[in-house]
């Protein structure tokens, strides 16, 4: 049993029978929304290669989230868009599309094992853990299936917004996307309260 699941497996010895794991992507970005995950796993069937997304190539990535979608117990999701960043703020934000993925599982399971938050509006056992995607199976799990998703859908929105190139840094601040912005302005999915982007707003004098 690697590492990852052994952490988990504690809870489970603990008698927390289904563990699900909640992670997100797409905290930092300046563009595009907050995807979260929530993956209850088989533990029964171990999934060789499960660890934190950012430690892994977009090609394993990729795999491992069709090895997750066909062998969990369950998997939910939650999306909240760059409008509603703006209104609520990242971390509310961020809190609702964990606790949405939450909902989206189908039923509470026993624990929840959350990178780094708690979330209040849910109401089972929680565990918060401090890089939790490195520590635990299920929340590394969750890493994958946010990042894959949010990646494509970012892929989705180059389609729309080509003048950004948003396939290539998925909204991220990056060297690239800051010309691109300078150069464009800011276009809807961008985050209109995100520092760089509402000072490129000031001096359109928007």
């Amino acid at each position: 049993m690697s590492a990852l699941y052994a952490f988990d497996d504690e809870y489970r010895k603990a008698g927390y029978k289904i563990i699900a794991g909640i992670d997100e992507a797409g905290r930092g970005p300046l563009a595009g929304p907050v995807v979260a995950a929530a993956v209850a796993l088989n533990p029964a069937f171990e999934i060789d290669g499960v660890n934190d997304s950012k430690k892994l190539t977009a090609a394993k990535r990729e795999h491992l989230f069709f090895e997750i979608l066909v062998n969990a117990l369950a998997i939910g999701v939650g999306i909240v868009s760059a409008d509603e960043i703006d209104r609520i703020n990242i971390l509310n934000a961020t809190r609702l599309a964990m606790s949405s993925a939450v909902s989206d599982l189908g039923a509470l399971p026993d624990m929840l094992l959350i990178d780094a938050l708690k979330l209040p509006a849910v109401a089972c056992k929680q565990v918060p853990i401090i890089k939790g995607d490195a520590k635990s199976a299920s929340i590394a799990a969750a890493s994958i299936i946010a990042k894959v998703l949010r990646d494509s859908i970012m892929s989705a929105f180059h389609n729309k917004y080509p003048q950004y190139n948003f396939i290539s840094h998925k909204g991220y601040g990056t060297k690239e996307h800051m010309e691109k912005l300078n150069i464009h302005g800011p276009c809807e999915i961008h985050r209109k309260t995100f520092a760089p982007v509402s000072l490129r707003i000031k001096d359109e004098g928007g």
